[in-house]
């Protein structure tokens, strides 16, 4: 299995990169031991964080040419999966980073050079994260509760962003508000914040079931001016303002979201298939790995993960590669997530049904596997939104479109 070709006894950074990867097998084992810690104390992923940037982590998609790795959406997919494994509530909170200088490094690879000055501060170790979301708006990137306002130079914006991962150490913020002064033809306005920027407040607002260590915090936006320069870009609001850069960032955030679950759900099954060898009970001479209704279970766990991995694979080697999906992407993109998700979830419940009294206990590490699985369904896209897409899609209805009644 594919978590098996790492190297048993530890490496160091010089033998991780000769085979391929851009974590040491100690630093993610260290990871590992600290996820539960930081859980526990809701508290941030400070060691692993540093951890990550100190070995390049944080600049996987940047350009080589920028001074980066380089890495395309398929191989940052796999090693998102792969520190998942290990700790992934710190894989879910670098990916609102990794995935802004993904974006970025797409465009340039195509011609558009417009964030090229991003992946610059990314490079010098700058950290980007994400405030996208907003209470009421199910439609995160197409529409917004946050004003944006046309004024000299740039934009003001005020609203209420949630869910802000890496809260304690992120330097831009990429956010997004609607310009409404055309109450016929509103605008999406995307734009990086400085952190510095006057009228913005972090609000301490993170004690949550799942994901603790990612610490995302509310971002309070107070008529805070961000300049043209950082201004990424104006597009018409809704499904028409998807553009190469909208579209972008649902590919980079969702594919890593769904790998990210994906990830913890292989080590939930892991972990299941241990407990089960050594599993033992009164009304048997063997483990319970002999009982025919804990095969049928493994096995259905199994089939599920199965189903996964492939059609992450699929549609990440796509997009790296160029395949022309057309307005496809979008449902391609939210089928691929929400099959994760929903499959990890799916595994992980049937774990803890494996696992028996003992999966319910803190030190077993399931119990915190159980409520970060969870999670995974109400990451954007969800499920409302995701049928939409895909069913608009099959059937040729401009996603715009709005259902009439009576």
């Amino acid at each position: 299995m594919w978590w098996k070709n790492v190297n048993q006894g530890g490496d160091t950074r010089a033998q991780a990169i000769a085979n391929g990867r851009v974590l040491s097998e100690d630093t993610l084992q260290q990871c590992y031991e600290r996820a539960p810690h930081y859980d526990q104390a809701n508290s941030f992923f400070d060691e692993d964080f540093e951890a990550l940037k100190r070995e390049g982590y944080l600049t996987i998609a940047v350009p080589e040419e920028l001074g980066g790795r380089g890495l395309s959406l398929a191989e940052v997919c796999q090693e998102q999966r792969h520190l998942a494994y290990y700790a992934h509530a710190t894989a879910l909170a670098v990916n609102m980073h990794i995935y802004w200088t993904g974006v970025a490094a797409d465009l340039w690879r195509a011609g558009d050079t417009s964030l090229e000055w991003l992946l610059k501060k990314a490079a010098d170790g700058e950290v980007i994260a994400a405030g996208h979301a907003e209470s009421g708006n199910d439609l995160p990137l197409l529409l917004s509760t946050t004003k944006a306002e046309r004024v000299d130079g740039g934009y003001r914006f005020t609203g209420h962003k949630s869910f802000g991962s890496l809260a304690p150490v992120w330097n831009w913020l990429g956010l997004h508000g609607m310009d409404a002064s055309d109450p016929k033809a509103p605008k999406i306005v995307h734009a990086f914040m400085p952190r510095d920027t006057e009228g913005v407040t972090i609000k301490e607002t993170w004690d949550v079931m799942g994901m603790r260590a990612t610490r995302s915090d509310d971002t309070i936006l107070e008529n805070v001016f961000v300049s043209d320069d950082h201004i990424a870009r104006v597009v018409p609001a809704g499904a028409a303002g998807i553009d190469p850069f909208v579209i972008g960032i649902f590919a980079w955030a969702l594919l890593n979201f769904g790998n990210v679950y994906y990830g913890l759900a292989q080590r939930a099954f892991d972990q299941t298939i241990e407990t089960v060898k050594t599993k033992t009970s009164v009304g048997l001479t063997r483990s319970m790995a002999y009982h025919a209704e804990v095969q049928h279970a493994v096995a259905e766990i199994a089939i599920e993960m199965e189903s996964i991995g492939p059609h992450l694979d699929r549609i990440a080697q796509d997009w790296s590669e160029g395949v022309d999906h057309g307005p496809a992407w979008g449902a391609k993109i939210c089928a691929a997530k929400y099959r994760a998700t929903e499959g990890a979830w799916k595994v992980v419940d049937q774990c803890l049904d494996l696992s028996g009294g003992f999966g319910i206990f803190k030190k077993s590490g399931l119990e915190r596997l159980f409520r970060d699985a969870r999670l995974g369904r109400i990451h954007p896209s969800n499920s409302f939104l995701t049928h939409e897409f895909v069913a608009k899609t099959a059937l040729g209805i401009n996603l715009d479109e709005q259902p009439r009644w009576g």
